[in-house]
């Protein structure tokens, strides 16, 4: 695993540092050393995160970060997810340092790093790597939709949400290694920036595919998952939602890319309006049975479970809300990241 910085200036642990704090939580393809934020610096990046520590430091900067490591990173990874996609412009002068100091950089941006004219010539005379995981295949090379998954002899499980940035990757990944855990092969393939950073095996970015390809080209994923492993379960993040006002496409692409055999909904109960520009416009999180609906009928498939984000909640809430929607819903509830996947592995179980 090549080791690797995270910049997350002023995100860490926050919605628009999600790809930081995945790869924090998360990383079969870097070696995460240490994050750089300087506003949470010198702190334990798990405790910021999950109050557990793991032992990968915040440093202010990337000069400091430079100066107290063991050893020299080889990579720096843009850890924020930004509206649009865009390179924050005060990122510049920490990429062009990390150019200069011959560290490869990483990013999932829309915005590619091999575009910028300043970087690519900058990385060309230092001799190091600009790595654009969101750039989707040349279009000649794009698949399209070819009705391949629904015929394939295992389930397939997308993790959807209420929301974009509400926790469908973490969730997928989790529950994939529980399967995998309980002795259920399966495999997981990753639609955005962040899974792809963290080192899926399969996987596509699905917001920068061009429409006509979006489900043939993450459909090739799901069935290239199955023919190579013989999984007897794929997991598929989700995307955005289906009733989001910004981000509808995606989620759709999903479904008729994975043709599911059920649906795991991720919600957070606490969160009051959804993840896009609020300074632009504030729109109230839907409900669960709204969303139940939508995505049954578009599916023909069924909500099998129902995973929380914690945030804004106190454990003891996360708990109650459990019950209540278990009771509420007649499905399995659970908080991944504070309770486990045991919910959901023993539905998945009772479907195979």
């Amino acid at each position: 695993m090549e080791s690797a910085l995270v910049l997350c200036e002023g995100a860490f642990g926050r919605t628009l540092g999600k790809t930081a704090n995945g790869l924090v939580r998360y990383s079969k393809r870097y070696r995460i050393l240490g994050v750089l934020d300087s506003t949470t610096a010198g702190r334990d990046a798990g405790e910021v995160l999950d109050g557990r520590r793991n032992g990968i430091p915040i440093f202010a900067g990337l000069r400091e970060a430079l100066s107290q490591l063991p050893e020299k990173p080889a990579t720096l990874i843009v850890g924020v997810a930004t509206f649009g996609g865009y390179i924050p412009k005060e990122f510049r002068p920490v990429i062009r340092e990390a150019i200069e100091a011959g560290l490869n950089v990483a990013a999932g941006l829309h915005e590619y790093l091999s575009d910028d004219a300043e970087f690519s010539a900058l990385a060309a005379r230092h001799g190091v790597a600009l790595i654009d995981v969101r750039k989707p295949r040349p279009l000649r090379e794009l698949a399209q939709f070819s009705d391949l998954s629904r015929h394939l002899p295992c389930l397939r499980i997308p993790v959807l949400g209420t929301d974009g940035a509400i926790g469908k990757r973490t969730t997928a990944i989790l529950l994939t290694e529980a399967l995998r855990g309980a002795g259920i092969p399966a495999e997981f393939v990753a639609t955005g920036q962040t899974g792809l950073l963290q080192g899926a095996r399969y996987g596509v970015p699905l917001d920068s595919i061009k429409g006509d390809f979006m489900v043939g080209e993450l459909e090739r994923e799901v069935v290239r998952a199955f023919e190579e492993n013989r999984p007897r379960v794929v997991v598929v993040e989700g995307q955005g939602s289906i009733s989001h006002p910004a981000y509808v496409a995606g989620t759709r692409a999903i479904i008729m890319a994975s043709m599911p055999s059920g649906i795991v909904l991720q919600h957070a109960p606490g969160r009051k309006t959804r993840n896009f520009r609020r300074d632009v416009v504030a729109w109230p999180m839907p409900t669960v049975e709204k969303e139940i609906a939508m995505l049954e009928m578009f599916s023909e498939s069924k909500v099998i479970a129902l995973a929380l984000n914690h945030e804004n909640l106190t454990p003891e809430e996360v708990r109650r809300t459990e019950q209540e929607y278990e009771a509420r819903y007649g499905l399995p509830t659970t908080d991944p990241l504070l309770d486990g996947c045991e919910k959901l592995v023993i539905k998945i179980r009772s479907m195979l």
